[in-house]
């Protein structure tokens, strides 16, 4: 018996180690999730908080972030991002859009790569970083958990080219969503053109068709849509995680209601807040939404539209759905670098 017992006790070691081996892959505690916070919004600020997640890139990185809309000001600025992913030897990936700008704006549109690669290179993210539509020239469909809507995820083919990922995201509103940050990188974000109308129709159009797409019969049920966005962006989570692992950054900077994905956006009226990240993506976007809530109305600090905007388009069902899905926990732990 004794043997027996040290047996399975060295077995239960190794299947302990063999679930931490990408540490991001284990489960959350009683307490919830860590989400680590600098106020600090800076290339260096990046880096500390990418350090204090405890992951390692590994591999070919993708690093998914925004290239934004060419005329939209509020992405994520190449200058702030360069140092995390130089750090990491970091590709920056992208998917097109599923809409245009309308006639005149062509400049400023990312549905098509050829105007796509415009505006990243505009916005300078080729000044520093390979850069790779995803979608340019394919697509693959990738197993997702939950089928209430969708039966697959349809995502940019390249992504079979990486073995990790940093979902870099920009937390502010979203015209559709609600708001935006982990969730929908890693959901619309990593969405193939034809992956963004199945997401948007709650499973009913499998290809894009412009024509339909913004119809009430194809985007009514926005409850769908959320659900779709939060079984897509599990989708992405675990197929990083059966490589080397992904990791959840958001940065609060530039908080429009708007999206970086529309071409002239409102005017911000929040200040900057700083920069979060957790191995929890739910838990991240959690954390955000929450920290929007508990601003105080100022002169220079106004949180009244994009919680409206957040209210309005049920945002937070995403972040509800996600846990319900089991992606990660809505309870957590704020770590402030800062201290």
């Amino acid at each position: 018996m004794k043997n027996i017992s040290i047996i399975i006790f060295v077995a239960l070691m190794f299947a302990s180690c063999g679930q931490n081996s990408k540490s991001n892959q284990s489960r959350p505690s009683d307490e919830g999730a860590t989400v680590y916070l600098t106020k600090e919004i800076s290339p260096e600020a990046l880096v500390r908080i990418y350090k204090a997640l405890g992951v390692e890139a590994k591999g070919r990185v993708a690093v998914k972030v925004s290239t934004g809309e060419g005329s939209n000001p509020n992405y994520l600025k190449p200058e702030l991002i360069k140092d995390l992913v130089l750090l990491v030897d970091g590709t920056i990936v992208e998917c097109n859009t599923a809409y245009g700008s309308g006639p005149g704006n062509e400049k400023d549109e990312r549905n098509t790569s050829a105007n796509h690669w415009k505006v990243i290179e505009a916005h300078g993210f080729t000044k520093y970083f390979p850069v790779d539509i995803m979608d340019e020239y394919d697509e693959i469909r990738i197993p997702v958990k939950d089928q209430s809507h969708i039966k697959y995820d349809i995502v940019g083919g390249h992504m079979a080219n990486y073995d990790f990922m940093i979902a870099l995201n920009h937390f502010k509103g979203h015209p559709m969503g609600g708001y935006g940050g982990a969730l929908k990188n890693l959901s619309i974000g990593c969405a193939s053109q034809n992956g963004k109308a199945y997401i948007h129709s709650a499973g009913k159009m499998e290809k894009l068709d412009m024509a339909k797409l913004w119809t009430p019969e194809y985007i009514g049920d926005q409850d769908g849509f959320l659900e779709s966005m939060a079984a897509s962006a599990q989708a992405v989570v675990n197929y990083f995680q059966k490589k080397e692992g992904i990791i959840y950054i958001n940065v609060m900077n530039n908080m429009s209601i708007d999206c970086d994905c529309v071409d002239h956006p409102e005017p911000v009226k929040l200040e900057d807040y700083g920069i979060l990240a957790s191995t929890d993506p739910v838990a991240l976007d959690q954390a955000c939404v929450d920290i929007i809530n508990q601003q105080k109305v100022t002169a220079t600090n106004d949180p009244t539209d994009l919680l409206s905007r957040i209210n309005q388009q049920h945002g937070t069902h995403t972040i509800d759905w996600a846990e319900k899905l089991g992606l990660g926990t809505k309870k957590y732990t704020i770590v402030n670098i800062d201290k």
